[in-house]
Protein backbone atom coordinates (compact mmCIF):
# COMPACT_ATOMS: atom_id res chain seq x y z
CA UNK A 1 0.00 0.00 0.00
CA UNK A 2 1.28 3.50 -0.79
CA UNK A 3 2.04 5.58 2.28
CA UNK A 4 -0.74 7.89 3.39
CA UNK A 5 -0.08 11.52 2.45
CA UNK A 6 1.10 13.63 5.32
CA UNK A 7 -1.38 16.18 6.54
CA UNK A 8 -0.12 19.66 5.89
CA UNK A 9 0.28 21.70 9.01
CA UNK A 10 -1.35 25.07 9.11
CA UNK A 11 0.69 28.09 10.09
CA UNK A 12 -0.32 30.20 13.12
CA UNK A 13 -1.44 32.96 10.78
CA UNK A 14 -3.71 30.55 8.91
CA UNK A 15 -5.10 29.23 12.20
CA UNK A 16 -5.75 32.78 13.41
CA UNK A 17 -7.44 33.63 10.10
CA UNK A 18 -9.62 30.53 10.39
CA UNK A 19 -10.60 31.44 13.95
CA UNK A 20 -11.49 34.95 12.82
CA UNK A 21 -13.64 33.61 9.97
CA UNK A 22 -15.48 31.25 12.30
CA UNK A 23 -15.95 34.04 14.83
CA UNK A 24 -17.36 36.37 12.19
CA UNK A 25 -19.62 33.60 10.91
CA UNK A 26 -20.95 32.84 14.39
CA UNK A 27 -21.37 36.56 15.14
CA UNK A 28 -23.22 37.09 11.87
CA UNK A 29 -25.52 34.15 12.56
CA UNK A 30 -26.22 35.42 16.08
CA UNK A 31 -26.86 38.93 14.73
CA UNK A 32 -29.37 37.60 12.18
CA UNK A 33 -31.16 35.54 14.82
CA UNK A 34 -31.28 38.56 17.15
CA UNK A 35 -32.73 40.98 14.60
CA UNK A 36 -35.23 38.45 13.22
CA UNK A 37 -36.75 37.59 16.61
CA UNK A 38 -38.86 40.27 18.25
CA UNK A 39 -39.30 38.14 21.35
CA UNK A 40 -35.53 37.67 21.72
CA UNK A 41 -34.93 41.41 21.39
CA UNK A 42 -37.58 42.26 24.00
CA UNK A 43 -36.29 39.65 26.47
CA UNK A 44 -32.68 40.77 25.93
CA UNK A 45 -33.58 44.43 26.40
CA UNK A 46 -35.57 43.59 29.55
CA UNK A 47 -32.66 41.59 30.96
CA UNK A 48 -30.13 44.34 30.23
CA UNK A 49 -32.33 47.03 31.79
CA UNK A 50 -33.13 44.77 34.75
CA UNK A 51 -29.44 44.01 35.34
CA UNK A 52 -28.60 47.72 35.32
CA UNK A 53 -31.49 48.61 37.66
CA UNK A 54 -30.82 45.71 40.05
CA UNK A 55 -27.08 46.50 40.09
CA UNK A 56 -27.70 50.16 40.88
CA UNK A 57 -30.25 49.34 43.57
CA UNK A 58 -28.03 46.58 44.98
CA UNK A 59 -25.01 48.87 45.22
CA UNK A 60 -27.10 51.62 46.83
CA UNK A 61 -28.71 49.17 49.28
CA UNK A 62 -25.36 47.61 50.16
CA UNK A 63 -23.82 51.00 50.81
CA UNK A 64 -26.70 51.92 53.08
CA UNK A 65 -26.39 48.64 55.01
CA UNK A 66 -22.63 49.05 55.37
CA UNK A 67 -22.95 52.65 56.53
CA UNK A 68 -25.74 51.81 58.99
CA UNK A 69 -23.85 48.83 60.39
CA UNK A 70 -20.62 50.75 60.85
CA UNK A 71 -22.39 53.77 62.33
CA UNK A 72 -24.19 51.53 64.83
CA UNK A 73 -20.98 49.73 65.77
CA UNK A 74 -19.07 53.00 66.00
CA UNK A 75 -21.72 54.59 68.20
CA UNK A 76 -21.70 51.61 70.57
CA UNK A 77 -17.91 51.58 70.60
CA UNK A 78 -17.71 55.29 71.41
CA UNK A 79 -20.16 54.88 74.30
CA UNK A 80 -18.06 52.06 75.74
CA UNK A 81 -14.89 54.09 75.13
CA UNK A 82 -16.31 57.04 77.02
CA UNK A 83 -17.20 54.82 80.00
CA UNK A 84 -13.75 53.19 79.95
CA UNK A 85 -12.06 56.58 79.73
CA UNK A 86 -13.93 57.80 82.83
CA UNK A 87 -12.96 54.63 84.67
CA UNK A 88 -9.28 55.05 83.78
CA UNK A 89 -9.34 58.69 84.86
CA UNK A 90 -10.81 57.57 88.17
CA UNK A 91 -7.93 55.18 88.76
CA UNK A 92 -5.37 57.73 87.67
CA UNK A 93 -6.74 60.33 90.07
CA UNK A 94 -6.09 58.03 93.06
CA UNK A 95 -3.09 58.91 95.32
CA UNK A 96 -1.26 55.81 94.12
CA UNK A 97 -1.34 57.04 90.58
CA UNK A 98 2.22 58.26 90.94
CA UNK A 99 3.36 54.64 90.95
CA UNK A 100 2.29 54.36 87.37
CA UNK A 101 5.05 56.72 86.39
CA UNK A 102 7.68 54.22 87.43
CA UNK A 103 9.78 52.95 84.51
CA UNK A 104 8.41 49.90 82.69
CA UNK A 105 10.54 47.97 80.27
CA UNK A 106 9.33 48.01 76.68
CA UNK A 107 7.18 45.00 75.93
CA UNK A 108 6.68 44.22 79.60
CA UNK A 109 3.32 42.65 80.45
CA UNK A 110 0.84 44.72 82.48
CA UNK A 111 1.17 42.38 85.46
CA UNK A 112 4.84 43.38 85.79
CA UNK A 113 3.83 46.85 86.84
CA UNK A 114 2.59 45.62 90.16
CA UNK A 115 -0.61 46.90 91.62
CA UNK A 116 -0.35 50.40 90.12
CA UNK A 117 -3.50 52.35 89.25
CA UNK A 118 -2.94 51.57 85.52
CA UNK A 119 -2.71 47.87 86.29
CA UNK A 120 -5.89 48.03 88.24
CA UNK A 121 -7.56 50.06 85.48
CA UNK A 122 -6.39 47.57 82.85
CA UNK A 123 -7.76 44.62 84.83
CA UNK A 124 -11.06 46.43 85.27
CA UNK A 125 -11.27 47.23 81.55
CA UNK A 126 -10.44 43.63 80.64
CA UNK A 127 -13.30 42.42 82.80
CA UNK A 128 -15.66 44.94 81.19
CA UNK A 129 -14.55 44.11 77.62
CA UNK A 130 -14.87 40.37 78.08
CA UNK A 131 -13.53 38.49 75.05
CA UNK A 132 -11.21 40.08 72.48
CA UNK A 133 -13.97 39.76 69.86
CA UNK A 134 -15.77 42.73 71.40
CA UNK A 135 -12.94 45.23 71.77
CA UNK A 136 -9.53 45.68 73.32
CA UNK A 137 -7.97 48.60 75.20
CA UNK A 138 -4.37 49.80 75.02
CA UNK A 139 -3.05 52.56 77.29
CA UNK A 140 0.16 54.29 76.30
CA UNK A 141 2.39 56.64 78.29
CA UNK A 142 3.93 59.35 76.18
CA UNK A 143 6.67 59.88 78.76
CA UNK A 144 7.75 56.24 78.52
CA UNK A 145 8.05 55.27 74.84
CA UNK A 146 7.32 51.60 74.24
CA UNK A 147 5.48 51.14 77.51
CA UNK A 148 1.83 50.12 77.20
CA UNK A 149 -0.94 48.35 79.04
CA UNK A 150 -3.29 46.12 77.06
CA UNK A 151 -6.36 44.07 77.87
CA UNK A 152 -5.88 41.40 75.12
CA UNK A 153 -3.22 40.08 72.79
CA UNK A 154 -3.78 42.65 70.01
CA UNK A 155 -0.41 44.00 68.92
CA UNK A 156 0.10 47.75 69.55
CA UNK A 157 1.63 48.05 66.06
CA UNK A 158 -1.98 48.10 64.85
CA UNK A 159 -2.20 51.73 66.00
CA UNK A 160 -1.28 53.97 63.04
CA UNK A 161 1.43 56.54 63.82
CA UNK A 162 -0.62 59.21 62.12
CA UNK A 163 -3.45 58.64 64.59
CA UNK A 164 -0.96 59.09 67.44
CA UNK A 165 0.16 62.37 65.89
CA UNK A 166 -3.44 63.44 65.36
CA UNK A 167 -4.30 62.94 69.04
CA UNK A 168 -1.71 65.43 70.21
CA UNK A 169 -3.24 68.05 67.95
CA UNK A 170 -6.58 67.63 69.71
CA UNK A 171 -7.75 68.70 73.11
CA UNK A 172 -7.81 66.18 75.94
CA UNK A 173 -10.99 64.11 75.79
CA UNK A 174 -11.53 64.48 72.02
CA UNK A 175 -11.89 61.28 69.98
CA UNK A 176 -10.04 60.18 66.84
CA UNK A 177 -11.60 57.31 64.92
CA UNK A 178 -9.65 55.30 62.34
CA UNK A 179 -10.62 52.25 60.30
CA UNK A 180 -7.53 50.08 59.86
CA UNK A 181 -6.48 46.41 59.99
CA UNK A 182 -5.77 44.94 63.43
CA UNK A 183 -2.91 42.51 64.04
CA UNK A 184 -2.84 39.85 66.77
CA UNK A 185 0.45 39.04 68.43
CA UNK A 186 2.22 36.22 66.64
CA UNK A 187 -0.11 36.47 63.61
CA UNK A 188 1.01 39.52 61.61
CA UNK A 189 0.07 37.86 58.31
CA UNK A 190 -3.61 37.48 59.31
CA UNK A 191 -4.99 40.95 59.98
CA UNK A 192 -8.66 41.51 60.64
CA UNK A 193 -10.62 44.64 59.75
CA UNK A 194 -11.08 46.91 62.69
CA UNK A 195 -11.80 50.33 64.10
CA UNK A 196 -9.57 52.25 66.53
CA UNK A 197 -11.01 55.00 68.75
CA UNK A 198 -8.21 56.98 70.36
CA UNK A 199 -8.45 59.62 73.12
CA UNK A 200 -5.78 61.66 74.90
CA UNK A 201 -6.44 61.60 78.63
CA UNK A 202 -3.89 64.26 79.54
CA UNK A 203 -0.45 65.32 78.43
CA UNK A 204 1.04 61.89 79.20
CA UNK A 205 -1.55 59.17 78.64
CA UNK A 206 -3.45 57.93 75.59
CA UNK A 207 -6.14 55.30 75.54
CA UNK A 208 -7.03 53.34 72.40
CA UNK A 209 -10.07 51.15 71.92
CA UNK A 210 -9.45 48.55 69.18
CA UNK A 211 -12.73 47.15 67.89
CA UNK A 212 -12.50 44.08 65.57
CA UNK A 213 -15.01 44.19 62.72
CA UNK A 214 -14.54 40.64 61.40
CA UNK A 215 -18.05 39.61 62.50
CA UNK A 216 -19.54 42.63 60.79
CA UNK A 217 -17.50 41.83 57.71
CA UNK A 218 -18.81 38.27 57.61
CA UNK A 219 -22.34 39.54 58.14
CA UNK A 220 -21.99 42.09 55.33
CA UNK A 221 -20.50 39.43 53.03
CA UNK A 222 -23.49 37.19 53.71
CA UNK A 223 -25.85 40.10 53.05
CA UNK A 224 -23.98 40.90 49.82
CA UNK A 225 -24.26 37.29 48.63
CA UNK A 226 -27.94 37.30 49.47
CA UNK A 227 -28.45 40.55 47.52
CA UNK A 228 -26.60 39.10 44.50
CA UNK A 229 -28.67 35.91 44.59
CA UNK A 230 -31.91 37.82 45.00
CA UNK A 231 -30.91 40.22 42.21
CA UNK A 232 -30.04 37.35 39.85
CA UNK A 233 -33.31 35.64 40.66
CA UNK A 234 -35.19 38.90 40.12
CA UNK A 235 -33.51 39.41 36.72
CA UNK A 236 -34.37 35.86 35.63
CA UNK A 237 -37.93 36.30 36.91
CA UNK A 238 -38.31 39.56 34.97
CA UNK A 239 -36.87 37.87 31.85
CA UNK A 240 -39.36 35.02 32.22
CA UNK A 241 -42.23 37.46 32.71
CA UNK A 242 -41.18 39.53 29.70
CA UNK A 243 -40.82 36.35 27.63
CA UNK A 244 -44.30 35.22 28.63
CA UNK A 245 -45.87 38.63 28.00
CA UNK A 246 -44.02 39.08 24.71
CA UNK A 247 -45.01 35.60 23.61
CA UNK A 248 -48.66 36.48 24.13
CA UNK A 249 -48.20 39.47 21.80
CA UNK A 250 -45.69 38.01 19.34
CA UNK A 251 -47.53 34.75 18.71
CA UNK A 252 -50.59 36.42 17.11
CA UNK A 253 -48.29 38.74 15.16
CA UNK A 254 -46.26 35.76 13.94
CA UNK A 255 -49.45 33.98 12.91
CA UNK A 256 -50.55 37.12 11.06
CA UNK A 257 -47.18 37.28 9.27
CA UNK A 258 -47.42 33.64 8.22
CA UNK A 259 -50.97 34.17 7.01
CA UNK A 260 -49.89 37.27 5.06
CA UNK A 261 -47.06 35.30 3.43
CA UNK A 262 -49.46 32.53 2.42
CA UNK A 263 -51.89 35.16 1.16
CA UNK A 264 -49.13 36.77 -0.90
CA UNK A 265 -48.25 33.33 -2.29
CA UNK A 266 -51.72 33.06 -3.79
CA UNK A 267 -53.67 31.24 -1.09
CA UNK A 268 -56.54 33.69 -1.03
CA UNK A 269 -58.62 31.55 1.32
CA UNK A 270 -56.16 32.09 4.20
CA UNK A 271 -57.79 33.51 7.35
CA UNK A 272 -56.85 34.14 10.98
CA UNK A 273 -58.64 32.74 14.01
CA UNK A 274 -60.33 35.42 16.11
CA UNK A 275 -60.06 34.89 19.87
CA UNK A 276 -61.52 37.38 22.32
CA UNK A 277 -62.32 41.03 21.80
CA UNK A 278 -58.98 42.75 22.47
CA UNK A 279 -56.79 44.69 20.03
CA UNK A 280 -55.22 41.52 18.63
CA UNK A 281 -58.65 40.06 18.01
CA UNK A 282 -59.69 43.24 16.18
CA UNK A 283 -56.44 43.01 14.19
CA UNK A 284 -57.33 39.46 13.14
CA UNK A 285 -60.84 40.59 12.20
CA UNK A 286 -59.46 43.46 10.10
CA UNK A 287 -56.97 41.12 8.46
CA UNK A 288 -59.71 38.67 7.53
CA UNK A 289 -61.83 41.47 6.08
CA UNK A 290 -58.87 42.74 4.10
CA UNK A 291 -58.11 39.22 2.81
CA UNK A 292 -61.74 38.72 1.79
CA UNK A 293 -61.89 42.05 -0.06
CA UNK A 294 -58.54 41.38 -1.68
CA UNK A 295 -59.64 37.94 -2.83
CA UNK A 296 -62.83 39.44 -4.25
CA UNK A 297 -60.96 42.16 -6.13
CA UNK A 298 -58.40 39.70 -7.48
CA UNK A 299 -61.16 37.39 -8.60
CA UNK A 300 -62.87 40.28 -10.37
CA UNK A 301 -59.60 41.34 -11.99
CA UNK A 302 -58.90 37.78 -13.09
CA UNK A 303 -62.34 37.56 -14.65
CA UNK A 304 -61.84 40.91 -16.37
CA UNK A 305 -58.38 39.91 -17.57
CA UNK A 306 -59.74 36.60 -18.80
CA UNK A 307 -62.50 38.40 -20.66
CA UNK A 308 -59.97 40.79 -22.22
CA UNK A 309 -57.62 38.00 -23.23
CA UNK A 310 -60.48 35.99 -24.63
CA UNK A 311 -61.71 39.04 -26.50
CA UNK A 312 -58.29 39.69 -28.05
CA UNK A 313 -57.89 36.03 -28.96
CA UNK A 314 -61.39 35.77 -30.45
CA UNK A 315 -61.03 39.01 -32.41
CA UNK A 316 -57.63 37.92 -33.71
CA UNK A 317 -58.96 34.57 -34.81
CA UNK A 318 -62.10 36.06 -36.29
CA UNK A 319 -60.06 38.57 -38.25
CA UNK A 320 -58.04 35.87 -39.95
CA UNK A 321 -60.88 34.75 -42.27
CA UNK A 322 -61.73 38.18 -43.71
CA UNK A 323 -58.01 39.03 -43.70
CA UNK A 324 -57.30 35.97 -45.83
CA UNK A 325 -59.98 37.02 -48.31
CA UNK A 326 -58.67 40.59 -48.39
CA UNK A 327 -55.14 39.25 -48.79
CA UNK A 328 -56.13 37.20 -51.86
CA UNK A 329 -57.85 40.18 -53.45
CA UNK A 330 -54.96 42.49 -52.56
CA UNK A 331 -52.44 40.09 -54.07
CA UNK A 332 -54.41 40.03 -57.34
CA UNK A 333 -54.56 43.80 -57.43
CA UNK A 334 -50.89 44.10 -56.52
CA UNK A 335 -49.84 41.67 -59.26
CA UNK A 336 -51.91 43.60 -61.83
CA UNK A 337 -50.86 47.07 -60.70
CA UNK A 338 -48.87 47.68 -63.90
CA UNK A 339 -52.12 47.71 -65.87
CA UNK A 340 -53.63 50.38 -63.62
CA UNK A 341 -53.21 54.09 -63.80
CA UNK A 342 -50.55 55.51 -61.46
CA UNK A 343 -52.98 56.48 -58.70
CA UNK A 344 -54.60 53.02 -58.61
CA UNK A 345 -51.19 51.30 -58.77
CA UNK A 346 -49.96 53.36 -55.84
CA UNK A 347 -53.10 52.49 -53.89
CA UNK A 348 -52.50 48.78 -54.52
CA UNK A 349 -48.94 49.09 -53.20
CA UNK A 350 -50.08 50.95 -50.05
CA UNK A 351 -52.79 48.38 -49.43
CA UNK A 352 -50.24 45.57 -49.81
CA UNK A 353 -47.85 47.19 -47.30
CA UNK A 354 -50.57 47.86 -44.74
CA UNK A 355 -51.89 44.30 -45.09
CA UNK A 356 -48.39 43.00 -44.34
CA UNK A 357 -48.23 45.20 -41.27
CA UNK A 358 -51.74 44.19 -40.22
CA UNK A 359 -50.84 40.51 -40.48
CA UNK A 360 -47.70 41.07 -38.41
CA UNK A 361 -49.67 42.96 -35.76
CA UNK A 362 -52.31 40.23 -35.69
CA UNK A 363 -49.63 37.59 -35.19
CA UNK A 364 -48.06 39.65 -32.39
CA UNK A 365 -51.41 40.13 -30.69
CA UNK A 366 -52.01 36.39 -30.75
CA UNK A 367 -48.56 35.80 -29.30
CA UNK A 368 -49.15 38.39 -26.55
CA UNK A 369 -52.51 36.83 -25.74
CA UNK A 370 -50.82 33.44 -25.31
CA UNK A 371 -48.34 34.97 -22.86
CA UNK A 372 -51.14 36.70 -20.95
CA UNK A 373 -53.04 33.46 -20.74
CA UNK A 374 -49.95 31.55 -19.57
CA UNK A 375 -50.22 29.17 -22.51
CA UNK A 376 -46.75 29.82 -23.97
CA UNK A 377 -44.26 26.95 -23.72
CA UNK A 378 -40.75 26.19 -24.91
CA UNK A 379 -39.45 23.66 -27.41
CA UNK A 380 -35.97 23.28 -25.94
CA UNK A 381 -33.05 21.80 -27.86
CA UNK A 382 -29.27 22.17 -27.44
CA UNK A 383 -28.17 24.61 -30.14
CA UNK A 384 -25.14 26.71 -30.96
CA UNK A 385 -25.93 30.36 -30.29
CA UNK A 386 -23.63 31.40 -33.13
CA UNK A 387 -25.87 29.62 -35.66
CA UNK A 388 -28.96 31.35 -34.28
CA UNK A 389 -27.21 34.73 -34.56
CA UNK A 390 -26.11 34.05 -38.14
CA UNK A 391 -29.66 33.12 -39.17
CA UNK A 392 -31.08 36.28 -37.57
CA UNK A 393 -28.42 38.42 -39.29
CA UNK A 394 -29.15 36.75 -42.63
CA UNK A 395 -32.86 37.57 -42.26
CA UNK A 396 -31.97 41.22 -41.50
CA UNK A 397 -29.41 41.81 -44.27
CA UNK A 398 -31.95 42.94 -46.86
CA UNK A 399 -33.35 45.58 -44.50
CA UNK A 400 -29.82 46.63 -43.49
CA UNK A 401 -28.84 47.15 -47.15
CA UNK A 402 -31.83 49.41 -47.71
CA UNK A 403 -30.69 51.54 -44.74
CA UNK A 404 -26.99 51.45 -45.77
CA UNK A 405 -26.09 49.61 -42.58
CA UNK A 406 -23.40 46.96 -42.08
CA UNK A 407 -23.15 44.27 -39.39
CA UNK A 408 -19.93 43.83 -37.40
CA UNK A 409 -20.05 40.26 -36.04
CA UNK A 410 -17.85 39.39 -33.09
CA UNK A 411 -18.31 35.66 -32.57
CA UNK A 412 -16.13 33.34 -30.48
CA UNK A 413 -14.12 30.62 -32.22
CA UNK A 414 -15.57 27.84 -30.04
CA UNK A 415 -19.19 26.61 -30.05
CA UNK A 416 -21.53 28.29 -27.54
CA UNK A 417 -23.98 25.52 -26.80
CA UNK A 418 -27.12 26.19 -24.76
CA UNK A 419 -30.56 24.65 -24.25
CA UNK A 420 -33.13 27.00 -25.75
CA UNK A 421 -36.07 27.40 -28.09
CA UNK A 422 -34.16 28.49 -31.20
CA UNK A 423 -37.31 29.87 -32.90
CA UNK A 424 -38.06 32.25 -30.02
CA UNK A 425 -34.43 33.28 -29.55
CA UNK A 426 -34.08 33.96 -33.26
CA UNK A 427 -37.20 36.12 -33.08
CA UNK A 428 -35.67 38.08 -30.16
CA UNK A 429 -32.50 38.71 -32.17
CA UNK A 430 -34.43 39.77 -35.26
CA UNK A 431 -36.38 42.30 -33.20
CA UNK A 432 -33.17 43.65 -31.71
CA UNK A 433 -31.51 43.89 -35.13
CA UNK A 434 -34.55 45.59 -36.72
CA UNK A 435 -34.62 48.02 -33.80
CA UNK A 436 -30.90 48.81 -34.25
CA UNK A 437 -31.30 49.27 -38.01
CA UNK A 438 -34.22 51.69 -37.61
CA UNK A 439 -32.50 53.82 -34.95
CA UNK A 440 -28.83 53.34 -35.93
CA UNK A 441 -28.86 56.15 -38.54
CA UNK A 442 -26.95 54.07 -41.10
CA UNK A 443 -23.94 53.38 -38.87
CA UNK A 444 -22.41 49.98 -38.22
CA UNK A 445 -24.17 47.60 -35.83
CA UNK A 446 -21.95 45.47 -33.60
CA UNK A 447 -23.25 42.00 -32.70
CA UNK A 448 -21.24 40.30 -29.92
CA UNK A 449 -21.55 36.74 -28.60
CA UNK A 450 -19.88 35.38 -25.45
CA UNK A 451 -20.30 32.45 -23.08
CA UNK A 452 -19.04 31.24 -19.74
CA UNK A 453 -19.66 28.14 -17.69
CA UNK A 454 -23.25 29.02 -16.75
CA UNK A 455 -24.63 31.46 -19.35
CA UNK A 456 -24.50 32.72 -22.93
CA UNK A 457 -25.12 36.30 -24.03
CA UNK A 458 -25.72 38.25 -27.24
CA UNK A 459 -25.32 42.04 -27.37
CA UNK A 460 -26.59 44.26 -30.21
CA UNK A 461 -24.91 47.68 -30.26
CA UNK A 462 -25.95 50.61 -32.45
CA UNK A 463 -24.43 54.08 -32.70
CA UNK A 464 -27.61 56.09 -33.24
CA UNK A 465 -29.30 58.79 -31.19
CA UNK A 466 -29.34 56.66 -28.04
CA UNK A 467 -31.70 56.99 -25.10
CA UNK A 468 -32.53 59.78 -22.70
CA UNK A 469 -32.22 59.21 -18.95
CA UNK A 470 -35.12 57.11 -17.70
CA UNK A 471 -36.17 55.82 -21.13
CA UNK A 472 -34.43 52.47 -20.54
CA UNK A 473 -37.26 51.74 -18.09
CA UNK A 474 -39.94 52.17 -20.78
CA UNK A 475 -38.51 50.46 -23.86
CA UNK A 476 -40.21 47.10 -23.30
CA UNK A 477 -43.68 48.56 -22.74
CA UNK A 478 -46.26 47.69 -25.34
CA UNK A 479 -46.70 50.28 -28.12
CA UNK A 480 -44.23 52.66 -26.44
CA UNK A 481 -42.31 55.01 -28.73
CA UNK A 482 -39.35 57.22 -27.83
CA UNK A 483 -40.53 59.92 -30.25
CA UNK A 484 -44.29 59.74 -30.94
CA UNK A 485 -43.95 62.20 -33.82
CA UNK A 486 -41.48 59.95 -35.62
CA UNK A 487 -42.93 57.58 -38.20
CA UNK A 488 -41.99 53.89 -38.23
CA UNK A 489 -39.59 53.36 -41.12
CA UNK A 490 -39.79 49.55 -41.22
CA UNK A 491 -43.51 49.16 -40.52
CA UNK A 492 -43.26 47.64 -37.06
CA UNK A 493 -46.18 46.97 -34.75
CA UNK A 494 -44.71 48.33 -31.48
CA UNK A 495 -44.91 44.91 -29.82
CA UNK A 496 -41.55 43.47 -30.86
CA UNK A 497 -39.55 44.20 -27.71
CA UNK A 498 -42.48 43.40 -25.45
CA UNK A 499 -42.69 39.93 -27.02
CA UNK A 500 -38.89 39.62 -26.88
CA UNK A 501 -38.88 40.31 -23.16
CA UNK A 502 -41.57 37.67 -22.61
CA UNK A 503 -39.50 35.17 -24.63
CA UNK A 504 -36.41 35.94 -22.53
CA UNK A 505 -38.33 35.57 -19.26
CA UNK A 506 -39.80 32.30 -20.51
CA UNK A 507 -36.22 31.02 -20.91
CA UNK A 508 -35.32 32.22 -17.40
CA UNK A 509 -33.04 34.88 -18.89
CA UNK A 510 -32.60 38.66 -19.02
CA UNK A 511 -33.22 41.16 -21.77
CA UNK A 512 -31.63 44.43 -20.74
CA UNK A 513 -31.08 47.79 -22.37
CA UNK A 514 -28.52 50.55 -22.04
CA UNK A 515 -28.44 53.86 -23.85
CA UNK A 516 -26.95 57.32 -23.69
CA UNK A 517 -27.95 60.33 -25.73
CA UNK A 518 -25.52 60.77 -28.60
CA UNK A 519 -23.64 57.50 -27.86
CA UNK A 520 -26.15 54.97 -29.14
CA UNK A 521 -27.65 52.05 -27.29
CA UNK A 522 -27.01 48.40 -26.56
CA UNK A 523 -29.44 45.55 -25.90
CA UNK A 524 -28.11 42.44 -24.15
CA UNK A 525 -29.79 39.03 -24.12
CA UNK A 526 -28.50 36.68 -21.39
CA UNK A 527 -29.69 33.06 -21.18
CA UNK A 528 -28.70 30.15 -18.92
CA UNK A 529 -26.88 27.31 -20.65
CA UNK A 530 -29.09 24.70 -18.97
CA UNK A 531 -32.85 25.12 -19.24
CA UNK A 532 -34.41 25.87 -15.86
CA UNK A 533 -31.15 26.97 -14.22
CA UNK A 534 -31.01 30.22 -12.26
CA UNK A 535 -29.17 32.97 -14.11
CA UNK A 536 -26.72 34.75 -11.81
CA UNK A 537 -24.62 36.77 -14.24
CA UNK A 538 -23.84 37.57 -17.85
CA UNK A 539 -20.57 37.01 -19.75
CA UNK A 540 -21.02 40.34 -21.59
CA UNK A 541 -21.13 43.81 -19.98
CA UNK A 542 -24.28 45.84 -20.38
CA UNK A 543 -22.36 49.08 -20.93
CA UNK A 544 -20.08 48.92 -24.01
CA UNK A 545 -16.40 48.66 -22.98
CA UNK A 546 -15.34 51.69 -25.05
CA UNK A 547 -17.97 53.86 -23.34
CA UNK A 548 -16.95 52.58 -19.92
CA UNK A 549 -13.28 53.32 -20.61
CA UNK A 550 -14.06 56.80 -21.94
CA UNK A 551 -16.20 57.66 -18.92
CA UNK A 552 -13.58 56.30 -16.52
CA UNK A 553 -10.92 58.39 -18.24
CA UNK A 554 -13.09 61.48 -17.90
CA UNK A 555 -13.73 60.77 -14.24
CA UNK A 556 -17.39 59.85 -14.62
CA UNK A 557 -19.08 57.08 -12.71
CA UNK A 558 -21.19 54.67 -14.73
CA UNK A 559 -24.07 53.16 -12.73
CA UNK A 560 -24.41 49.37 -12.76
CA UNK A 561 -27.98 48.46 -13.57
CA UNK A 562 -29.64 45.43 -12.07
CA UNK A 563 -31.64 43.17 -14.38
CA UNK A 564 -34.90 44.62 -13.08
CA UNK A 565 -33.74 48.22 -13.38
CA UNK A 566 -32.15 47.69 -16.79
CA UNK A 567 -35.16 45.93 -18.23
CA UNK A 568 -36.23 48.97 -20.17
CA UNK A 569 -35.23 51.15 -23.14
CA UNK A 570 -36.49 52.10 -26.57
CA UNK A 571 -39.24 51.02 -28.91
CA UNK A 572 -38.58 48.36 -31.53
CA UNK A 573 -40.62 46.71 -34.20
Amino acid sequence: MPPAPKKRRRTPRQLLRGVRRRTRRVAGRARRVFWRSLQLRVVTSTMVISIVVVAVLGVFLMQQIIRTTLETRESAAKSEAQADRNAVLGYLNQPAAEAAKQPVEPGQAPQAAGSSPLSQATEALARRAGSASRYSVIIRNEGLPGAFYGTTNIDPISIPPRQHEELFKKEAGEDSTWYTPLYYKGQPEQPVPGMIIGTRLDSSYEIYHLVPLDKEERTLASVQQMIILVGAGLVLLLAAISSLVTRQVVTPVRLARQAAERLAAGRLDERLKVRGEDDLARLATSFNEMAANLALKIHQLEELSQVQRQFVSDVSHELRTPLTTVRMAADLLFDAREDFDPMAARSAELMQNQLNRFEAMLADLLEISRYDAGAADLDVDPVDVRDVVLRAVADSEALAERHSTRFDLRLPGEPCMAEMDSRRVERILRNLLFNAIEHGEGRDIVVSVAADRDAVAVAVRDHGVGLKPGEENLVFDRFWRADPSRARTIGGTGLGLAISREDAILHGGWLQAWGSHGEGSQFRLSLPRVAGAVLRGSPLPLVPPEVEMRRTWRGHVTPVLSPAAADGGRDAD
